[in-house]
């Protein structure tokens, strides 16, 4: 089973070391999720300033 991290800067998560959306640095220290299915109408994407579809951790050290 791959490790899933979050990116530092977008909060994406993927198993990479570096964000596929910005290129930034991952991190394995996060807490909590949120998957965003539809952003355009997701007033929790909004607040978060996500706009994209995805898996993004809450919390990010």
């Amino acid at each position: 089973m791959k490790i899933q991290k979050a990116c530092k800067h977008c909060s994406y998560m993927t198993e990479e070391d570096n964000c596929p959306l910005c290129g930034n640095q991952t991190s394995k220290d996060w807490q909590g999720y949120v998957i965003i299915v539809d952003h355009t109408r997701s007033e929790i994407a909004k607040r978060m300033g996500i706009n994209v579809n995805g898996k993004f951790a809450l919390k990010v050290r």
